[in-house]
């Protein structure tokens, strides 16, 4: 079976990105791209690197051209997402890249977004430790799927495995990343210009202000289900000081993170978490001891590399996850998470090989 797709935002990054997985994807047929201000203009005028796809125009985003599809990718900006999910109640598969579907709290979406509230949809990550199983369970058979924030499932798939088994202690969390500006979107904004971030390293939202806080919350407390810690729904406990710092590189994320050592966690334990966690699984990989990932590995790719360090003097675990902030972090984690609500082969138009140099 051939599946229609409609993808929004296709003029965009993650829409772009979307739109280059989907190209080598034998089981879907990419129908209709939608766009806002460029409506009306070829496609290859905005995304000149998809050359197979020179033939498509783009549409005017609205429910009547998203509607009539198998799949519909929306790739818009956090809050617009909602007026047309609303809207497509009869589609068999919708997956939002952006931020509308994924929290659980309203007083979260209100802190931290603002605008009308939509209901949650299934967390689109596959490999995230929940309750004693993988997120992928629950997306087997899905209709509503939410692709996570790309900061957000960089840093929960690097604690998740040390939070479900109870090795480490979530209520002293320190995260800091190094991201590539394509994460901000294309949208023309001063910051992102090219003589504002060439040659220099610039903090953001610091001090607990990123809206990927709770996203990461919400998935340290599904894994803390799973484990030894105190079994609870809730993200009390879970405390998170969040720094993301812009770099001059296009795309990619670095994210190091550290908590506090469980009392009475050995090594051995610590380590056995991650590699119980990740051992099988094909797209999030733990490097060996006294190895650390590079964004450069993953450029391309839908692969999370991590590195993982025990300092006892400080009693901390240290964790240094690479992805590339588009593939992984958004478009790739969105199409692994389409195969597996089809029951395609999982890993079907996605690459654990990167670009290099």
């Amino acid at each position: 079976m051939t599946y229609s797709v409609a993808v929004s935002g296709a003029s965009g990054y993650a829409g772009g990105e979307i739109l280059r997985i989907l190209a080598a994807h034998p089981d879907v047929e990419i129908r209709t791209v939608t766009a806002h201000s460029n409506a009306g203009q070829p496609l290859i005028q905005h995304q000149p690197h998809l050359r197979s796809l020179a033939h498509l125009t783009l549409a005017e985003t609205s429910p009547e051209v998203l509607a009539g599809h198998d799949i519909v990718f929306l790739a818009l900006p956090h809050g617009q997402s909602g007026q047309y999910t609303d809207a497509l109640g009869d589609t068999a598969l919708v997956i939002d890249a952006g931020a509308d579907h994924r929290l659980e709290s309203v007083a979260d979406w209100d802190r931290f977004y603002g605008g009308d509230f939509h209901d949650p949809w299934v967390y689109g990550v596959p490999e995230l430790p929940v309750a004693g199983s993988k997120q992928r369970e629950r997306l087997v058979g899905a209709s509503r799927i939410a692709a996570p924030g790309c900061n957000a499932s960089t840093v929960s798939l690097s604690l998740a495995p040390g939070v479900a088994a109870g090795v480490i202690d979530p209520s002293d969390i320190v995260t800091v990343l190094a991201v590539g500006p394509s994460g901000a979107g294309k949208s023309l904004k001063t910051n992102l210009l090219a003589a504002e971030i060439l040659g220099s390293a610039n903090p953001y939202a610091v001090g607990g202000s990123h809206r990927h806080i709770p996203e990461i919350r919400q998935a340290l407390a599904a894994a803390r289900t799973a484990g030894a810690a105190p079994a609870t729904t809730a993200d009390e406990g879970i405390r998170i000081s969040f720094t993301p710092v812009l770099v001059p590189m296009s795309r990619g994320i670095l994210a190091t993170s550290t908590a506090p050592i469980a009392p009475g966690a050995t090594d051995d334990e610590i380590r056995a978490a991650w590699e119980f966690a990740y051992g099988d699984e094909t797209f999030v990989q733990l490097l060996p001891a006294g190895h650390f990932p590079r964004t450069a590995d993953v450029l391309g790719a839908n692969t999370a590399l991590m590195g993982l360090a025990i300092d006892r003097a400080a009693n901390r675990v240290t964790v240094v996850a690479a992805v590339d902030n588009l593939v992984k972090g958004t478009a790739g984690a969105a199409v692994q998470s389409m195969n597996i609500a089809l029951g395609l082969a999982e890993g079907t138009a996605l690459t654990v090989n990167g670009v290099a140099p």
